[in-house]
């Protein structure tokens, strides 16, 4: 029973078409299922991943449209990764940057691999990190209709960064419940703060590693348009799942039991500081009601809602 590395994360945006935008034709990245949020279907729930909707490739977002500012701060999932094959990709995504006016800071070194932190329209906090040197879990294929040059294109989700006042309550959680180990440490970009803690899990690599960083000097993040709802992290299949669920029961440690999200299974459990973590499964995939060549193209509702479209889609203003 191992955890394989990253699923996916979800996040929130206030304006559905314009986060339709960006990630398709600044980003580059695939439309692969335009559906609702399950628990409050009057909200589009967009994923975005690489060319096949891969398990740990999939950027997602509900939207809520009067969703405030987000108020930054501790206790938060403070930065997402998006993985890129080399680091001359880094170079083309500047220059992209610069041309879409997309705020961003410079190229720089980060624990042996060169990363290019950047934020969308609604200030979400994204970092593109280099596979060069990656050994780890294998990222994606970039969609070959995409605006953005194959060779360059996003593979992948790479690490997440948590933010939070106990580190040593989150550590216990990551290792002992949820099997990372500490890899290495690297200098915090606050001065005078404690060195960010990266922890991986199964093959490793960008795909499989969770940053976590202590600050106490912040007050707690408060969430809205352009802050991170949850990450997911990747099981193989639904006896893993519910070998999880088992562990998380017997350890006291309060979690949605078992949850079918359609596309794949999974559990909902809060981290000690507060954060949402999810456990998923790999399958069954994006591809269960269109077809690869299609995914995305319609607006797909697991079976248990279909009986409520006419009345879901009056809601939602069409993409």
């Amino acid at each position: 029973m191992k955890i394989k590395g990253l699923h996916h994360m979800s996040a929130i945006t206030a304006d559905a078409k314009k986060n339709l935008d960006f990630y398709t034709n600044v980003l580059g990245m695939r439309l692969v299922k335009k559906t609702v949020n399950q628990d409050s279907p009057s909200m589009y729930h967009l994923f975005y991943a690489d060319e096949k909707g891969s398990p740990g490739t999939d950027v997602t977002f509900f939207e809520i449209p009067r969703a405030g500012k987000t108020y930054r701060g501790t206790n938060s999932i403070s930065a997402t990764s998006l993985r890129v094959p080399t680091d001359q990709a880094l170079k083309y995504w500047k220059s992209r940057f610069e041309e879409f006016h997309v705020p961003h800071e410079e190229i720089r070194e980060q624990a042996g691999r060169f990363v290019l932190p950047f934020q969308d329209f609604e200030g979400q906090r994204l970092v593109l990190i280099s596979d060069e040197n990656n050994t780890g879990v294998a990222g994606g294929i970039p969609w070959d209709q995409s605006p953005v040059p194959k060779e360059y294109g996003i593979v992948g989700l790479g690490p997440s960064r948590f933010t939070v006042e106990n580190v040593d309550e989150t550590t216990a959680l990551l290792t002992n419940i949820l099997g990372f180990e500490e890899k290495e440490r690297y200098a915090s970009e606050t001065e005078g703060q404690p060195d960010i803690i990266i922890f991986e899990t199964g093959e490793g690599g960008t795909g499989a590693e969770i940053h976590l960083e202590q600050r106490t000097d912040l007050p707690r993040e408060r969430p809205g348009r352009g802050s991170v709802h949850h990450i997911a992290l990747r099981v193989e299949d639904e006896d893993e799942l519910n070998e999880f669920i088992h562990k998380l029961n017997d350890n006291g440690i309060p979690n949605s039991q078992y949850v079918d999200r359609y596309y794949f299974h999974s559990v909902y459990l809060k981290d000690p500081n507060g954060l949402t973590i999810e456990i998923a499964t790999d399958g069954p995939g994006f591809a269960t009601d269109e077809e690869v060549e299609h995914l995305g193209e319609i607006l797909a509702l697991p079976p248990f809602l279909e009986h409520r479209r006419e009345e879901i889609e009056s809601r939602l203003e069409p993409l």
